[in-house]
């Protein structure tokens, strides 16, 4: 018998991870027990060392004993969590990375991590183009000042038209799953594509009928820039005053990867000024932003609450790979997306 805690939440329910099991690891014996964290319903954020993450130490140190295996999302496994709990053998996050797991301490404590990459690059990347459409076109704007009584005609000016994706230039920072997408979509509509991302190599480039350039050049070049890198160390404020100002004037800026990719503290004035025709954001440096946060009044800004992977499908494709992981560990097989595969020898029990 193999003690599992589907520690899930009001997105990826207990319930989506104890079906996904029981379909993908019928030859163990699981007795799985659940427990909901409150993410949505209450914003993610720091627990004990770990990024966001969603419920208590005190919840997962009370769930945990006996425990050899954690499906989850959002719960924090932290190092006391990892150090009260040594039976514990392997914690499978349905994310794009783990970020609520300290690895460090999983690592030391013998434990395998892993986690769940495109899980909603379907989602993201449709969610991505929906905002480079609505910035385009002033579509959100428009709706609200329709229903407020204003028939904006003048939209039609000449000076005030949109833009089109159809013979523009378009640049994606970062291209991995979610960029491949959005460059496949942005193609079909009949734009020519930049890509910058240090690990995109030349013959895939070419085979999806893309540019690798470097950012600044992508910058220069692009009419709409779209981000969808992952944010380190190195890639915060990859996208900041000094890079920002190489835009072309009227360009539009979508962000709906991570916020600490973009430093906001430039674009109310870029926007004022017209050097940034529009800007959409799906994510913020502070989440939720504070209510008098100051590109709320600036001009030709779409704003939407960290909404691009919300789809029922995700929800469930995040359960799924996750439980495919729990099922290869189970079965003494290597699972596909290990985070710290230095304890995978270590520990001895895993064929490659």
């Amino acid at each position: 018998m193999t003690s599992v805690l589907a520690a899930g939440d009001h997105f990826v329910g207990p319930h989506l991870f104890a079906d996904a099991l029981h379909r993908q690891v019928p030859g163990h014996d699981l007795d799985v027990s659940t427990l909901c964290l409150p993410w949505p319903v209450e914003p993610f954020g720091p627990v004990a060392g770990v990024r966001e993450a969603s419920g208590t130490e005190r919840q997962m140190l009370d769930a945990l004993p006996g425990v050899e295996v954690v499906a989850t999302q959002m719960a924090p496994i932290t190092a006391d969590v990892l150090a009260a709990n040594p039976q514990l053998r392997f914690v499978g996050v349905c994310r794009g990375g783990p970020v609520n797991v300290d690895l460090d301490a999983a690592t030391e404590h013998g434990v395998v991590v892993s986690y769940a990459p495109g899980r909603n690059a379907a989602a993201a990347a449709e969610f991505a183009v929906g905002l480079i459409l609505a910035a385009l076109r002033r579509i959100p704007g428009s709706d609200a000042e329709l229903k407020d009584g204003h028939w904006r005609g003048d939209y039609y000016a000449y000076d005030n038209a949109g833009l089109e994706l159809d013979g523009s230039t378009a640049g994606l920072v970062g291209y991995g799953a979610i960029g491949r997408i959005v460059a496949r979509v942005l193609r079909a509509f009949g734009a020519h594509v930049l890509v910058a991302d240090p690990f995109v190599r030349a013959e895939e480039a070419a085979a999806d009928g893309v540019e690798p350039v470097e950012l600044d050049e992508l910058l220069r070049r692009s009419s709409v820039v779209s981000l969808h890198a992952r944010l380190t160390p190195e890639t915060e404020h990859l996208l900041n005053a000094d890079n920002l100002a190489l835009l072309p004037r009227g360009a539009v800026l979508v962000n709906s990867a991570r916020g600490g990719l973009l430093d906001y503290t430039p674009l109310p004035e870029l926007l004022k000024s017209g050097h940034l025709g529009a800007l959409a954001v799906d994510v913020y440096d502070l989440e939720p932003p504070p209510r008098h946060w100051p590109l709320f009044d600036a001009p030709n800004v779409i704003t939407t609450p960290h909404l691009a992977g919300a789809t029922r499908q995700t929800a469930h494709r995040a359960a799924e790979i996750v439980a495919g992981e729990i099922a290869r560990f189970l079965d003494g097989e290597r699972p596909r997306f290990v985070a710290n595969p230095d304890v995978l020898s270590r520990i001895g029990e895993v064929r490659s």
